[in-house]
Parts: structure tokens; sequence; C-alpha cells
């Protein structure tokens, strides 16, 4: 987040118009802009005009301290049920958890309404056609929020530490109709207009081995040319070679693939295949998605070399957030409707 912008926005009041002032980021792009407009109207009109700061500077599209403390962007009948998890699990709040345009909220927003109705199976088949049942006996009645894996720790793809390391939005278990039990991974995007990138790449640590102009087949035959791997000791390299088909397409990029936007599929790839393989779990399958909103066009070229990368697996899909509105609609369920309604109106869908 950079310095505000001070956007002059007509609003109608009644009969007349009144003109305010929004003070929202700077550098954002067309779609970024739009939506925090939106949603700083959307907080105005149903959470108040007083303002959050972030380093002294205040900003109209963050909730002030008062309302961040009563989760006041979260749909109210799941506010309790967010609160109970977090104190099961001890996931992380965000840094900018209360920014109105926060993925991690959105992405309770999303979920959570659709895991508590009976209807759920039918809503995820519409972007995922082989769930057929949420397996409750797993995580918190077969979800969890900010998955890591729970593999000690350092967690299976050994990069997990107090400030860092590989989530996933949320997970969700369940049985396919095959009755296997199966985890799907999930990150939710929002406005972000990329994934995060190489911290390797980026590293004081590294020395002249480390050379991301290599390519995939150059690491693979000597792993320690990646930082992730002879700097910072993660496992990524070691579950990529155990799963090298996956990656099959690698030719088609010359240098590294996993430098830039791919960075963070590729880990939460790697997440998911390395606890489906891993004897202590109890999953047969394990798959990773991408639900964005469908006005942010931005991420498609990092998910499109994805999918050229992993030869359009079947382990990869991504999908608009309203295709499970439209699924939860179609449910004619009086609480999803109500929910339907809310998400719609917060969100711009």
């Amino acid at each position: 987040m950079v310095k505000n912008s001070i956007i002059t926005t007509m609003l109608q009041e009644k009969h007349f118009q009144i003109e305010v002032t929004m003070k929202i980021a700077s550098n954002l792009n067309p779609v970024q802009r739009s939506i925090q407009e939106h949603l700083v109207r959307w907080k105005w009109e149903h959470i108040g005009h007083a303002c959050g700061t972030y380093r002294d500077t205040p900003y109209d599209s963050i909730l002030a301290a008062h309302d961040s403390d009563t989760l006041a962007h979260i749909y109210p009948p799941i506010r309790e049920l967010v609160m109970a998890h977090q104190k099961q699990f001890k996931f992380k709040f965000h840094k900018h958890f209360n920014h109105m345009a926060s993925s991690q909220a959105a992405n309770m927003n999303l979920f959570l309404p659709i895991l508590q109705s009976p209807f759920s199976a039918d809503i995820f088949r519409a972007v995922k056609p082989d769930f057929n049942r949420i397996a409750t006996e797993f995580l918190h009645n077969g979800w969890q929020i900010e998955y890591c894996d729970g593999f000690g720790k350092e967690g299976v793809l050994g990069d997990k530490n107090a400030k860092a390391g590989t989530d996933a939005d949320i997970a969700i278990a369940y049985y396919n109709h095959d009755d296997e039990l199966c985890l799907w991974l999930v990150e939710h995007k929002l406005t972000e207009a990329e994934f995060t990138t190489c911290g390797g790449a980026k590293s004081n640590g590294r020395t002249a081995i480390h050379d991301c102009a290599n390519s995939f087949a150059e690491i693979m035959g000597n792993k320690d040319k990646c930082y992730y791997h002879s700097g910072a000791r993660y496992n990524y390299w070691k579950i990529t070679e155990n799963n090298h088909g996956l990656f099959s397409g690698h030719t088609l990029f010359p240098n590294c693939p996993f430098k830039h936007g791919m960075n963070q599929l590729w880990r939460n790839m790697l997440l998911a295949v390395g606890v489906e393989q891993d004897d202590s779990q109890p999953y047969t399958y394990a798959s990773f998605s991408v639900v964005h909103h469908p006005e942010n066009y931005f991420l498609d070229r990092s998910m499109n070399d994805f999918r050229k990368l992993t030869n359009d697996s079947d382990r990869f899909n991504s999908f608009t957030s309203n295709l499970l509105v439209d699924a939860a609609l179609k449910t004619e369920d009086r609480d999803l409707a109500t929910w339907a309604t809310w998400y719609r109106n917060l969100y711009k869908i």
C-alpha cells in the first residue's frame, strides 16, 4: 500500500448529489480502482465514514480500529464462526485484513456461508464436478482457513516459520463420487494484479551459484542452483522432482518458470501433492484452485502459463466467485439467497 490519492466522487442522495472526497491508495490499476471505490461506498453506507490508517496515513478503504474489532466487513452470521475457528487453529489474520479489499476477508465471506449450508455439495460441484460431500470428520467440520498441513513446525514444504510459509487460503476435505477422501486447496484473489513472486530471487543470502536464468531442467539437474534449495533448505525442488511429470510443459519456458507470478501457484500445487503423497495423511487425491473476482483479468497471464507448465492438469483449475454465488441461488434456499444478495452488493458482482 502506498500514499493515498484524493478522489472526488459523486454520491446520489435522494433528489440531489453530494460531492465527496475519497482517500484510497494511489497507483491502482483500473479494476482495483473501480472495486475499491465501490467498497468504500459500501463501507460508508453500511459501516461508517471513520477512516483506518496505514503508516499514519488515513484511508477510507481501511476500517477504523473500533470497526475492525467487530469484523464489520465479514458477513454477520459467520463472525462468531470465524473467531471460533481462529481460536481453534490459531491462523493469522493478514496484515491488511482490515482493508475493504482484503482477499482473506473475501475468502471467508465466500466460502463459509456455503460450507454451513446443507446444499454445499450442490454448489461446489459447479466448479468442482467430482465433489460428492464434505468430509466433516476431518479438519474443522471439513474445512480450514490458512491451511499449511500440520506437519510439525516447518510443514511438508519445510518453509513454515513465524513470518513466512506457504498456506492455502482455505482447504476443504471432501469425498468424491468414488467415495475417495480428497483435499481441495483454494487460493482467493480479489483485486491483486499478480500472485506472490519468488522470495528466493531477492534474498540477501544468494551467492554466485544462484541464477534464475537457469531453466527448469538445469535446476533439476543441480537443485543447488536455486536459493530455495541450497540456501533456504526448502523442500520445493524435492517434491517437484518426485512429481516431475506434473510440470511436463517446462520446455516452453527458457528460464526458471517460478521467479514471477507462477511462484505462488507452484508452491500451492506442491503443498497439495506433498500432503497427498505423505503416508501419514489420509487423502487419496489433492488438487488446487484459484478463485478470483470476475472483473480481475490481471491474473490470467500467470494462470495460463501455469496451465501450460502443467499441461492442463486436472489438479489445477480457476474460476470466478460469481459462479459459486449463481450456484447458491439455484438452490432457492432462503438463507443462501440472503447471503448472495449481501455478497453481491459488497463485492460488486
